[in-house]
């Protein structure tokens, strides 16, 4: 009895180990959405800043026109750079994604061995119901 308890305790502290790993993850994986979500949105304003700057026709000199030409190519080029900054990022949150459900994964089952240990405990502490009384001496009493 003294055993199961003590590895009833081993247990929980184990399950709360994993609760920890799996805040850790979450909070990683919440970091990494969050970068991705920044990336993306960073990629956007700067798309949308090429194209608004590419329809401009206001210029009256072909300095101007080639000034603006090549501000519009550096922002392509950043808005591919940070598309690729993006795809990166995806693949780094989808991977903090399955590392967070192998997290929780990992506490259910210590949950659950831990639970299961507990009824353990609990049914070898209850007292075991006395069943019929065989009678004495021989039937033809």
């Amino acid at each position: 009895m003294k055993e199961e308890r003590k590895r009833l305790a081993r247990l929980k502290r184990l399950e709360k180990i994993r609760a920890i790993a799996k805040q850790t993850a979450a909070l990683e994986s919440a970091q990494a959405e969050s970068t991705l979500t920044q990336l993306r949105a960073l990629s956007d304003r700067t798309r949308q800043m090429a194209s608004d700057y590419a329809s401009r026709r206001e210029m009256t000199d072909g300095g101007s026109l080639h000034q603006v030409g090549r501000f519009v190519s550096g922002l392509q080029a950043l808005t591919k750079t940070t598309d690729g900054d993006a795809i990166r990022a995806q693949s780094i949150a989808d991977a903090k994604q399955r590392l967070l459900a192998e997290a929780e994964r990992r506490r259910a089952a210590i949950e659950e061995r831990a639970l299961l240990q507990e009824r353990m405990i609990a049914k070898a502490g209850q007292t075991p119901a006395l069943g019929s009384r065989k009678g004495s001496g021989t039937d033809l009493e």
